[in-house]
């Protein structure tokens, strides 16, 4: 089977984000009830930012502060890990470490945002202490970031463009002439292609951008997708897999179309 073809054979990718978070039974998102909530449900992937503390104590949270979530308060990175592991999320769940996730739930794998440049070393150190390279997913909004963590690993893992090189592959998938070879030059060293359908007015996710990159071998995955309508519309667009806070409904979604697992 090629690259270009792969996608073509496997079933649609469900990503639960910041574990099961959506409903109002699962509302702790990033804490380790969500993952373990999402793995119970059987989802192999889930979602996950990471920010360092002063020290570099690796935590898979999504915000840069404490307070939106936790009843702590303040900067992650500038804050000591014994004040960020008091913190509760939503005043019950503490803030998980992606060591503690990786470990834990040895048989989930994580999409893991880089949120920040000091959380490059920590993330590094992590996989690598966990041996951790074929379970994980390296996106970024910052291209910089992203190959910074790839270039310190010592096996390759799977990954996801940053919004510079988004942008780039969006640019050339809408070129008529000259968009295939380039869109395929641009593909290299990543798997997935993880992007939102609309950004503002601008429709990100569009046929020719799709044909694109499934031609050059790339999965495609939506996010943050919550509504059964939507993420019905989508698989039948062809999209190879989606993001989403109702872990709940986009498995029964997937069940009912003969896709999950």
């Amino acid at each position: 089977m090629t690259k270009a073809t792969s996608h073509l054979a496997s079933r649609p990718v469900a990503l639960a984000h910041r574990g099961f978070s959506g409903g109002t039974s699962h509302a702790l998102e990033n804490s380790m009830a969500a993952f373990r909530a999402a793995a119970e449900l059987g989802y192999r992937w889930v979602e996950t930012d990471v920010h360092a503390t002063v020290e570099g104590v690796l935590v898979a949270f999504h915000d840069t502060t404490l307070d939106r979530t936790s009843d702590g308060a303040g900067t992650i990175a500038h804050l000591p890990w014994e004040v960020v592991a008091r913190a509760r999320i939503a005043g019950h769940e503490p803030i998980p470490r992606l060591e503690e996730l990786l470990t834990q739930l040895p048989q989930v794998c994580v999409n893991i945002d880089v949120k920040s440049a000091g959380a490059v070393t920590p993330l590094i150190e992590c996989i690598e202490r966990c041996g951790a390279h074929d379970r994980v997913r390296i996106a970024s909004f910052s291209d910089a970031r992203r190959r910074a963590v790839l270039a310190g690993l010592t096996r390759p893992v799977r990954s996801s463009p940053g919004q510079s090189r988004t942008i780039a592959l969006w640019l050339a998938a809408h070129l008529p002439v000259l968009g295939s070879p380039l869109v395929a030059r641009l593909a290299h060293g990543i798997d997935a292609v993880q992007i939102p359908e609309r950004q503002g007015r601008l429709r990100v996710l569009t046929p020719r951008l799709l044909r694109a990159l499934h031609g050059a071998g790339l999965d495609v995955h939506v996010w943050t997708v919550n509504e059964r309508a939507d993420m019905e519309r989508l698989l039948d667009l062809g999209v190879d897999g989606l993001i989403t806070d109702r872990a709940d409904v986009l498995k029964d979604v997937l069940v009912e179309r003969g896709e999950w697992g």
